[in-house]
Parts: structure tokens; sequence; C-alpha cells
């Protein structure tokens, strides 16, 4: 009997280290999340309505209109100065803030990378004077909120970059071809530009012939004038000045056109402006199907560490 005691005790005590651990970890794990509004006081171009938001049966995030910034730390000690904005996709018309932000987020502190998911305000006229800029500016002002608080995060101000997925690579290469024009406040003229980009599976252009439709619909409306399309088809807004980009994408994506990726790393050729591609056989929208479910973070890693923005 005593002998089964004591077994009894260690068990216990066994498990209770076990839970104790668990705990820790899981406490551990919060402490490294932060989430900040994105504007101090009044949101710009924005319409006071009753927030809406929720999750849809597909657990994406629909009717935002509150936007926010998710930080997500690297492990203690393991920080190498190197920050990047993430922008889930869905179309302008949800956030797969999953899948394609929290999960994304994890991979790069693995790397040493200070992520932030950036949740947008989805385009809504019902609470936007002009839903067409309500994500560009939502953007900008995560790049300018990261900058200001860089000292606070242990971030480098010159390794800033910004990734998306789908509708969000379209946020993000905007944000990467339109920093000349603030559409936010800016009393300090601080940098608007993304200092690198990764834009996996992203929508590009808005043109009739590869534009993802759906997209350029819910962000610019049924019927957009020729200008505001070609404003919003980025290939057609690279310059000189556009930052390093990384695209990645299968050639068998249905949703959006696999020639997004191609005519936008064209352009930044062009302009000689630095850029990696890689186009996947096969892999689809989202990257369901092997190879690229598997391998697409190692490439964009790989590219990471060939131009130096992390060890």
């Amino acid at each position: 009997m005593v002998t089964k005691s004591i077994a009894l005790k260690k068990e216990n005590v066994l498990w209770m280290a076990a839970c104790t651990l668990i705990l820790l970890l899981t406490m551990g794990r919060s402490f490294a999340q932060q989430t900040v509004t994105l504007y101090s006081g009044k949101i710009p171009n924005s319409i006071k309505v009753p927030n809406q938001e929720h999750e849809d049966a597909n657990h994406f995030l629909v009717n935002v209109s509150q936007p926010t910034l998710t930080l997500y730390l690297p492990p203690a000690g393991a920080s190498n100065g190197t920050a990047v904005i993430v922008c889930p996709g869905g179309g302008y018309n949800a956030l797969n803030i999953t899948q394609e932000g929290y999960a994304v987020a994890e991979k790069l502190n693995k790397l040493g990378i200070t992520a932030f998911v950036l949740k947008y305000r989805l385009p809504d006229d019902s609470d936007m004077p002009d839903k067409s800029i309500g994500p560009i500016q939502d953007a900008q002002q995560a790049i300018m909120l990261v900058r200001q608080r860089a000292k606070e995060w242990n971030i480098d101000t010159a390794k800033l970059g910004i990734m998306g997925f789908s509708a969000g690579g379209h946020l993000a290469s905007t944000a990467g071809t339109h920093f000349t024009k603030s559409y936010i406040d800016n009393p300090r003229k601080i940098n608007l530009r993304p200092d690198f980009m990764i834009l996996v599976y992203p929508v590009i252009s808005f043109s009739d012939s590869i534009g993802h439709i759906g997209s350029r619909e819910n962000l610019i409306g049924k019927n957009p004038s020729v200008q505001q399309i070609a404003l919003y088809s980025n290939e057609l807004q690279v310059t000189h000045q556009t930052p390093p980009t990384f695209l990645i994408q299968a050639s068998d994506d249905g949703p959006v056109n696999v020639r997004n990726s191609v005519v936008f790393y064209l352009a930044l050729e062009k302009n000689n402006v630095f850029a990696g591609l890689h186009i996947f056989p096969k892999g689809q929208h989202g990257f369901p199907y092997e190879p690229a479910h598997s391998n697409w973070f190692e490439y964009c890693s790989k590219w990471l560490k060939e131009n130096n923005w992390v060890n």
C-alpha cells in the first residue's frame, strides 16, 4: 500500500508539472501577442455605424469596420530587427485572417521576424464615403504606426516589409506602388514606403483580361472608370522606386490568373527593381495542394535570407 501511495503521489506530481508547463507555454505565447487599434482617434474616411464584424461559415472575418494590428513577437533574444505587416486575403469581401494572418505570423516569428497581422477595413459604401481608399489608408497607417513605435518593438525602420495574400496581395502591392501619395494624415512625414514586398497568389491587375473582377467590384464598384481601373492595376504603377519584391503562385490558380504575378514581375524587371518569381506547376489558389502547400513558405524564407532581410 505504501509503494502504491508513493507511486500515485509521483504520478500526481508529474501530472501537475506537465499542466504547469503547458500553462506557462500558453501564457508565454499569449504575452507575445498584442492587438492595438490602428487609429488613436476617429477613423478617417468613416461613417459611424454599429460594429457588425463576425466570422462567417468559413471562419473568415466579414463586415470589418474597426481596423487593428496584432503584434507577434519572436522568442526572446531571437529578433533580427526585420518586421513584416501581413495582409490576409478574401476578395475585399472577407478576411482569411487565421490561415493568411495568424498562422503566417507564427512562421515569420521562427525566422526572427516581428510580424503584424493587419485587420483592415473591408470596402463598404455604408460606412465609408470613399470605399476605394479605405484599405490603403489602413495599410499606410500600419506602416506609419510600426515605424513610429519601432524602438519599442525592437524593429529596424529600414527593414519593414509588407506581405499579402490574394486580395491582400493587391493591398500590399498598392502600398508598394502608391506610397508617394499619402492617403492618411502624416504630419511628421514618416516614410510610407515598404522596404520589401512578398506577394502570395496576389491579385495585381484590375484589367478585364486578367483581373480578379470580384475584388475589383468590391473595391471600386461595378462600373469603375477607365482611370480607376488603371490606377488600381498595380502592374501599371511600378516605377524604379517600387520595393524589391518576391512573388509566388501556382500556374493552375483558378480564381486569380497566374499572369497577375507574371505581369508584375515583368514590370519590376523593366524598371530595374530587384525581384524574384516562383511559379508552382500545381497548387491552385490558397495552396491547398502539393507541392505548393508544403513548400511555399520555404521559398519565401530563402528569398528573405538571400537578400539579407533575415540572418
